[in-house]
């Protein structure tokens, strides 16, 4: 195992301790200090008491002129891209040097961060257009098949003799139910209620679909004054809602979900998706832990919005999704 080599302070505090002892031995042999006298004894404890002094104050100045680097450090052991706007302060007593390395730092910083958003919106923008295009496809060719199955049932069953007429319509029935699990699909896939008719009757009509399923209940809580949201910031707000509900769908085990969209102080929309299910098995996930967190986050940072997932009763159950634009 490499060993870590020691810090920047100790390595200089050491060089000029060593400066200090070096030139003090240098002087006290070129002025033949006589140590078996008592009067070259005293000189001698005198020049070790200044060597001592002189050591701790270049250690106490060292330490005051190092303190801002420090700081610095930790800022940067703080930084985390998937929380943006974590910046290095400037501090009061920090030196020339030390301030155009925290330029150059917040200026990569702000780089990356207008890097990563670039390439999330590429990403997301193009997932939605792929959804769009598989919906598409299997409204256009998927579904007609179906369609065209069904009349050929329907006709065959016309004709067909009794006992084989009932299984003919149990075979229908089966190609209608395919053709609504179809249906569905393709609305999960591209919303086209957010694209006609606008965000809040997209959640009303996921909400409802959500709460037909057997054993839980759904609500959705939309205040009357919400701002303007952009489409990118509809759609994320949208799919997030999405996520969340087939997210309790599949490992919450709730009886209740409530949706809810606010506005928040400074003209901030809220979403919030709550439960009754068994809650999260961490306290507090960390960012980027499980394949729907992800997209999420990745969603909400692309709409310069931020996400929250917690629990939400003290005993651990019920799971609480906030995004805050």
């Amino acid at each position: 195992m490499r060993r870590r080599p020691p810090a920047l302070l100790s390595q200089v505090l050491a060089v000029n301790t060593l400066l200090i002892v070096a030139t003090v031995f240098v002087a006290s042999v070129a002025a033949r200090l006589d140590l078996k006298s008592a009067d070259g004894l005293h000189q001698f404890l005198v020049v070790a008491a200044a060597i001592f002094a002189t050591v701790l104050a270049n250690g106490i100045i060292l330490r005051r002129r190092f303190k801002p680097l420090e700081r610095l450090v930790e800022t940067m052991g703080r930084v985390d891209l998937s929380t943006p706007g974590v910046r290095a302060e400037r501090q009061a007593d920090e030196p020339a040097d030390v301030e155009r390395l925290r330029e150059a730092f917040n200026g990569m910083l702000d780089r990356l961060e207008a890097e990563r958003a670039g390439a999330a919106a590429a990403v997301l923008r193009a997932q939605e257009e792929e959804r769009a295009r598989i919906a598409r496809d299997l409204h256009d060719e998927v579904n007609q098949a179906l369609t065209a199955i069904l009349l050929r049932l329907q006709a065959s069953a016309a004709d067909a003799p009794e006992d084989l007429a009932a299984e003919l319509a149990e075979t229908r029935a089966l190609a209608q139910q395919a053709m609504d699990e179809l249906l569905r699909l393709v609305r999960e896939l591209r919303p086209t209620a957010l694209d006609d008719h606008g965000l809040v009757p997209a959640l009303r009509s996921q909400v409802t679909e959500f709460g037909r399923r057997p054993g839980i209940t759904a609500e959705l809580d939309v205040d009357d004054d919400l701002p303007d949201l952009s489409p990118d910031e509809q759609l994320v707000v949208y799919r997030i809602a999405q996520e969340s509900l087939s997210n309790v769908a599949r490992h919450a085990d709730a009886t209740h979900v409530t949706v809810s969209l606010g506005r928040l102080p400074g003209g901030h929309v809220r979403l919030r998706v709550a439960d009754d299910g068994v809650g999260l098995r961490s306290p507090s996930p960390t960012p980027g832990t499980g394949l729907g967190l992800a997209g999420m986050r990745e969603r909400a940072l692309l709409a310069g919005g931020k996400l929250d997932v917690r629990t939400r009763a003290l005993d651990g159950s019920g799971t609480v999704v906030e995004l805050a634009l």
